[in-house]
């Protein structure tokens, strides 16, 4: 019998729900320590590619035969205006392309959510020989076509609106850096194309309530002149949902956890300081009910300066 099994719907990427999440570019995002100056505009172009083989269905990690090797690819364009130096707003547009190598299943393409964010640094402080910044953000996001969610693993999202809360705190000494953010993701009913289905008990409806989710995200490294290099740690965590069973179709409201490293580089053009070049790799470590993906992302941004001249 064949089965299919569940895609991370927003990749850590896309998580960044969220977002993007945990696979997150560190463009002045909603889970780094930086901030956009004021009447700063900035504009980024990214592509990433993921696939996994393997998977964890339920804690049980095995391959899939029937589908072979699940790869996305992610167009994203976001932005980050600077309202003020301690207030930035973001935003977020991907466009995803998913497919299977084995296996009958169709791949599927098309816009997946729209994503706006604030962004606010209420404290900095000098604390021992370093400095202290905390952030506050919140967030939403909803889809942007009218995709199929029920369509695991090549579906491009899960079809909700999101609304979240973020709490950032940043350390810094000289050259060197570690930041911690933590975010909660509230997320509504989806409805689905059929009259009725069964997570652990029968349920006779088309409305889907989808599990809450928690994020946490610890990065640390190098951030001088032209140059941050950074190493991070990503978890997510559903806050309810049922694993998939075995050889059994999934669906959206599986939970869905995972643990991911990674790295970034982010290195700006001294002799064309509006252009930032970035780049990174990030790997899935621990799951449930989710894919041993492993993902690459390069891009770049351009910052325009709107300040008025006082000539």
């Amino acid at each position: 019998m064949k089965f299919f099994i569940k895609i991370n719907g927003r990749p850590l990427l896309m998580l960044a729900v969220f977002y993007f999440t945990s696979i997150a570019v560190k463009a002045q995002t909603e889970t780094d320590g930086l901030m956009m100056k004021q009447n700063q505009f900035c504009v980024v172009g990214l592509f990433s590619h993921s696939s996994w083989t393997n998977y964890w269905e339920g804690t049980l990690k095995r391959n899939n035969e029937n589908i072979g090797t699940v790869s996305s690819n992610a167009y994203q364009l976001m932005g980050n205006y600077g309202i003020k130096n301690n207030l930035n707003v973001l935003f977020n547009v991907p466009y995803i392309i998913n497919n299977s190598s084995a296996g009958t299943l169709s791949g599927l393409h098309g816009f997946q959510d729209i994503s706006f964010a604030v962004k606010w640094k209420p404290l900095t402080k000098k604390i021992g020989t370093g400095n202290l910044g905390v952030f506050l953000g919140a967030g939403f996001s909803s889809p942007l076509s009218n995709y199929v969610a029920d369509y695991q693993p090549l579906s491009i999202g899960m079809g909700s609106t999101n609304f979240n809360g973020r709490l950032t705190a940043d350390y810094s000494v000289k050259r060197f850096f570690a930041t911690l953010s933590s975010g909660y993701i509230r997320r509504s009913n989806i409805e689905i194309d059929r009259t009725s289905y069964f997570t652990d008990r029968l349920i006779q409806s088309n409305q889907v309530v989808m599990p809450d989710m928690l994020q946490f995200n610890f990065g640390t490294g190098y951030r001088y002149g032209h140059t941050i290099i950074e190493f991070s740690v990503a978890n997510m965590t559903s806050l309810g949902g049922f694993d998939i069973r075995r050889n059994d179709m999934p669906f959206p409201s599986n939970r869905m956890n995972a643990t991911t490293i990674g790295t970034f580089v982010k290195y700006n053009l001294a002799k064309l300081p509006a252009i930032t070049l970035l780049g990174g790799t990030n790997y899935v470590v621990a799951g449930r009910n989710f894919g041993q993906n492993t993902n690459f992302n390069a891009g770049l941004f351009y910052i325009f300066n709107f300040k008025k001249s006082n000539i």
